[in-house]
């Protein structure tokens, strides 16, 4: 008399198809993570030839801030300093200080103006009561957080101007470039491959030991 055959154990079907799509949205994202790195260097070049311009462009009236205008020269005219924000910062040698901005009242450049107007010591404001700045268009401190853009309360922020000559008092800041921009895009997308290499590696050692067993 035969005996019964014994039934060959398979891989579990809905696991399987589980661990199969969390690996395909990682290997989504790494993708996604690479076509990034690409538009973010050509952010970045696009960056370096706005600091090349030598001729003075329209300070942006209205936020967000174009491309094309960050990193370019430009000049507002501060009618009157109405607020001061200091924050770290260093200037042109390095040497640390307190950067003082001021919230400038203005005319035609939009309902008021940043200006990086140098590097203090201390938080003492400078006395300064306004006049023309001419400097470099860049990136403003108050951007959005996380939390804000993922909750959709995001603001546009503000641009700000970095004063090419500090003002009495001052040392002059440091001017940002593209360079300070990070484009870390390469190494995530590298940390979602390997994610989804550890997870079906995993997943396919822990089912065969199961079968095994």
């Amino acid at each position: 008399m035969t005996e019964p055959a014994i039934p060959m154990r398979r891989w579990p079907l809905i696991p399987t198809l589980l661990v199969l799509a969390a690996v395909a949205v990682m290997i989504a994202l790494g993708v996604w993570q690479l076509q990034r790195k690409g538009e973010k260097e050509a952010l970045l070049a696009l960056y370096e030839r706005n600091r090349a311009i030598s001729s003075l462009a329209t300070y942006p009236e209205l936020p967000p801030v174009p491309d094309e205008l960050l990193f370019r020269k430009s000049s507002v005219v501060c009618l009157d300093p109405v607020r001061w924000d200091p924050r770290s910062g260093t200037d042109v040698k390095g040497r640390s200080g307190f950067r003082m901005i001021a919230d400038c009242r203005t005319g035609a450049e939009g309902p008021g103006v940043l200006v990086d107007v140098g590097i203090s010591d201390d938080f003492t404001p400078p006395a300064w009561t306004g006049g023309i700045v001419q400097g470099t268009v860049v990136p403003g401190p108050e951007q959005p957080t996380l939390v804000e853009r993922l909750t959709g309360r995001a603001v546009a922020a503000r641009p700000m101007l970095v004063a090419d000559q500090p003002v009495a008092g001052l040392r002059q800041s440091a001017i940002p470039s593209g360079a300070d921009v990070p484009n870390n895009h390469l190494a995530y997308a590298v940390q979602w491959f390997l994610f989804a290499l550890a997870a079906l590696t995993i997943y396919i050692f822990a089912v065969r030991r199961r079968l095994r067993q």
